[in-house]
């Protein structure tokens, strides 16, 4: 690929992930303003029937439809039982927790990826990542604050969200370029709405109201605009470049954590966020050093 095409294949990768990570924060703030009245299964499940079905209209759309196989293979399937398994947690974790907050702790998730390559892929991980990792981390625990008062073990709970996020990221990496990402989309978006409907199955059904319906139906348009963005982010763009761009979330989790609920970090919150994004980043110059 010649420098003019990496720098164009960049250029979409970053706006893809600041779309992807913009409609991803909408989504997380109407689903915690939402959860004070309803379910999180329930709306997980009505939001789910809502985007599986843009999907597929987009999907069809799109002409992907005659790879609909491709759902049901191997990666794309692990891949989407992570999202899952995710999903249910961080939202478990989002009914409790301000949204700058957990939108923070989710940050981890390039800390989580490189610890994960060292094991598991056996990449080289030099002493500056290490001491790029433990400064992360720290940054976490100053977020998560375990002997503040008021401590939530739903920070525990997003953290566990967080390395199966980790996960993920790296299973996208072995799905085939055939795939279409839309499709990828589709098996994240059912599997997501499959495990909430078993969690459902136990809690019944809470009754609904119209303007819940228009906000879980926004949501479901954010829902899938993310998910599709952020596969799409990571196919286009280099990991290193476009890789500081999930930041832009954090600024729209604090701004709309402030506007909707008047909650902000505390001082040792603001310079745990400031740790996390300083060790990201600094992760992220060594990683393109090193390339």
């Amino acid at each position: 690929m010649s420098g003019d095409d990496r720098t164009r294949h960049n250029r979409i990768g970053i706006a893809w992930m600041v779309l992807g990570m913009s409609a991803f924060i909408g989504n997380d703030a109407i689903m915690k303003a939402v959860g004070e009245r309803l379910p999180a299964a329930q709306m997980i499940v009505v939001r789910g029937v809502m985007a599986i079905a843009v999907i597929l209209l987009v999907a069809a759309r799109m002409g992907a439809l005659g790879r609909i196989r491709d759902v049901a293979r191997g990666w794309v399937l692990l891949r989407a039982s992570c999202e899952g398994l995710g999903t249910v947690l961080y939202l478990a974790a989002l009914f409790h927790l301000p949204l700058a907050n957990i939108t923070a702790i989710n940050l981890s998730s390039p800390l989580f990826i490189v610890v994960l390559a060292k094991v598991f892929l056996h990449e080289r991980v030099d002493r500056a990542r290490w001491l790029a990792i433990a400064l992360g981390f720290a940054g976490v625990l100053l977020v998560v604050q375990p002997r503040a008062d008021g401590f939530s073990v739903y920070a525990w709970v997003c953290l566990l969200a967080t390395l199966i996020y980790a996960v993920r990221d790296l299973l996208t990496r072995k799905i085939s370029s055939a795939t279409p990402s839309i499709l990828v989309t589709l098996a994240t978006a059912g599997v997501v709405w499959l495990m909430a409907g078993l969690v459902m199955a136990f809690q019944g059904w809470t009754p609904m109201q119209w303007r819940d319906l228009g906000w879980l139906a926004l949501a479901s348009l954010l829902l899938s605009t993310g998910y599709y963005s952020v596969i799409a982010a990571m196919r286009h763009g280099e990991m290193t470049v476009i890789a500081p761009f999930r930041y832009v979330g954090l600024l729209w989790a604090v701004l709309l954590g402030y506007i909707v609920w008047g909650t902000l970090p505390n001082a040792m919150g603001w310079c745990g966020i400031a740790l996390l994004i300083g060790a990201g980043l600094h992760m992220i110059r060594q990683q393109r050093r090193g390339s």
